[in-house]
């Protein structure tokens, strides 16, 4: 009997359990899977995305929007060729789902609807639901859990067709024939053998720290718009990024020294060191030091056309209110009192003033992008993923084996792997650890057959 440990009980560490358990009992394979969970039970982490309602996954997956775009694209055809023979509804073009990894889910029992840009939730709208189908299909694989047994350390095999050595935390040495390591980056480096390859975690994900007095000034307050990300360095001449500077009204001439690098359309929370929800948890991502946020209140406005949309409002309220219009009657109703007050503030007007042409090519400037120089991340604490682990070239793509180490496989966030809000980091952990369960029982099963066949002769 071989014997295949799994360390971490998270996403990707179940998806691994439950491919390699469904595997070995289809294959009849003597090959145990257990499952080392440093809490008490498995899934914890599970609970907590997507704010308890579990945004597992997106019908828009794309390579692209990934961290190592080209190991994740190969890594992701690779699972998708192995679905559609590992997943039965897969193989099936009748029941076949967008995704591998919806067709898994839906194979185990979960329903689930879609929200907006593609986002999928349980139909339940509780993380709970995610979970129990991942547990319950573990169990029914014959799946064995180890809850509080922490694994500290492991030693490859010292020399061929010799076992893996874990220690875990109470002392104890277990052997495995095969492991998968499916825990987070921080954690994954003390169990890596020395000169694997390695970019220091670091978290990312979350709210932004801008270098500005209005944040404070609109603390716990919400607005719905688009936040753009801006960086010094000039923008590049090529057709593509004019031709979007266009769409969004910009006019490049007045960017010369800058470059968008990207814009998230969205809520923004404004925290007192800045901006929080998931338009600037995805800029977080892509930010350097000297960029700034631009948070734009009129989205669907184009850039060169915010003063004549303002000159219209200015004078139909003219026309129904029968009296001058001030700068505060021009924000009344289209933005809240206190970020009408900041925007005053930032236009350098007064409430009070009469909303003349001057003021309101003044006021436009701040509508259609208020200004946050970037600070760094403003709450680590809140970020959702850590960017870093295994540095991508020294895994396999198709299996997540190690190059260098047979029968050692990483998998979900322990790799070098991340990518914005939207289900896309939850689909990577499934997508890696289902591939490496089916990879790690394959190859464990061929040795068993190897090995009988030797003795055999």
């Amino acid at each position: 009997m071989k014997t295949l440990a799994i360390i971490g009980g998270g996403a990707a560490g179940l998806a691994a359990a439950v491919a390699a358990g469904e595997a070995a009992r289809d294959a009849a394979a003597p090959v145990r899977v257990v499952v080392y969970e440093a809490d008490e039970r498995v899934g914890r982490s599970i609970l907590a995305t997507g704010n308890g309602r579990c945004n597992f996954s997106n019908t828009r997956i794309s390579p692209k929007l990934y961290r190592n775009a080209p190991f994740v694209e190969e890594a992701l055809r690779h699972f998708e060729g192995a679905a559609s023979m590992r997943v039965p509804s897969q193989a099936r073009e009748a029941t076949a789902s967008v995704h591998g990894v919806l067709a898994f889910f839906s194979d185990h029992g979960l329903a689930w609807r879609e929200e907006s840009e593609g986002r999928l939730y349980p139909l339940a709208n509780k993380a709970t639901s995610v979970l129990d189908c991942l547990r319950a299909a573990a169990a029914a694989a014959g799946v064995q859990v180890r809850g509080e047994c922490e694994v500290v350390t492991v030693e490859p095999p010292r020399c061929p067709g010799a076992p893996f050595t874990m220690r875990l935390a109470d002392g104890r040495f277990e052997r495995a024939d095969a492991v998968i390591v499916a825990v987070g980056g921080s954690i994954a480096r003390r169990l890596m053998p020395e000169g694997v390859p390695w970019v220091a975690p670091a978290p990312t994900l979350g709210p932004v720290a801008c270098d500005s007095p209005w944040p404070r000034r609109l603390d716990n307050i919400r607005v719905r718009g688009a936040l753009e990300l801006w960086r010094p360095g000039g923008a590049p001449a090529d057709a593509r990024y004019r031709d979007m500077l266009d769409r969004l009204g910009h006019e490049p001439e007045n960017h010369g020294h800058e470059r968008l690098v990207s814009r998230e359309v969205g809520e923004v929370m404004f925290r007192k060191y800045g901006v929080s929800g998931i338009a600037a948890f995805n800029l977080s991502r892509l930010m350097q030091p000297g960029d700034e946020l631009a948070l734009d209140f009129l989205p669907t406005v184009p850039a060169r056309e915010a003063e004549a949309y303002l000159l219209r409002r200015r004078n139909l309220l003219r026309q129904a209110l029968g009296t001058p219009i001030s700068a505060d009657d021009l924000l009344r109703g289209m933005v809240l009192a206190p970020v009408a007050e900041v925007l005053l503030r930032a236009a350098n007007l007064e409430g009070a003033e009469a909303a003349s042409d001057e003021a309101v090519a003044r006021l436009a400037v701040p509508l259609k992008g208020l200004r946050l120089p970037v600070a760094g991340l403003g709450d680590a604490r809140q970020c959702q993923v850590h960017r870093g682990g295994v540095a991508c070239e020294a895994v396999s793509p198709r299996t997540g084996e190690l190059r260098e180490v047979a029968g050692l496989y990483v998998v979900g966030e322990a790799l070098d792997v991340d990518a914005p809000c939207g289900g896309y980091n939850l689909h990577w952990a499934w997508a890696s650890g289902l591939s490496a369960g089916w990879s790690a029982v394959s190859a464990l099963a061929h040795g068993v057959a190897e090995e009988a066949e030797g003795a055999a002769r």
